[in-house]
């Protein structure tokens, strides 16, 4: 008898220390995310049917603690169609309150560069275009940090035959 009563204990005490380590666990995703913005795109040797470049992220840590990270994935949205999507197995740290560039290679389609070539002669005359770009910094602690963005950016003159 007292053995079960000590069972039971035990069990309303580990369902208790499981309940607090959630609850602290849930006031770890209360921090901010961090902020990424495209800040440029270099071209890259590529292959026949495909565009290479080098995506350059700005990547702002607004919180109090740094985020150590180690890879990156993308994909980039062009105009409101898939565009670009590479990885990197970079590492690194973002300082608390800091920032870091960060360079990820991508591949275009030539099917993409064709759709932009297509909407630009639809009369957008210039190479900044409208973009939406969502990803992810792999990292040790609960898979990562994901992050998504929209603005302009100008795409290299070379990669649309202008």
């Amino acid at each position: 008898m007292v053995n079960l009563h000590r069972r039971h204990c035990t069990r309303y005490l580990a369902l208790a220390a499981a309940s607090v380590a959630l609850t602290g666990c849930a006031s770890l995703t209360g921090a901010e995310a961090v902020r990424v913005n495209v800040v440029g795109l270099e071209p890259l040797p590529g292959e026949l049917m495909e565009a290479r470049m080098a995506l350059k992220l700005r990547v702002q840590n607004p919180g109090d603690t740094a985020v150590d990270y180690d890879g990156i994935s993308v994909e980039l949205d062009v105009r409101g169609n898939s565009f670009a999507s590479g990885v990197s197995p970079e590492k690194g740290r973002i300082p608390r309150f800091g920032e870091v560039l960060i360079s990820v290679p991508v591949s275009v389609s030539a099917l993409a560069v064709l759709r932009q070539v297509a909407g630009m002669a639809s009369g957008n005359s210039n190479n900044r275009i409208e973009y939406a770009l969502r990803g992810r910094l792999a990292g040790s602690g609960f898979g990562g940090v994901r992050f998504s963005s929209s603005g302009e950016v100008e795409l290299p003159k070379g990669l649309l035959g202008r």
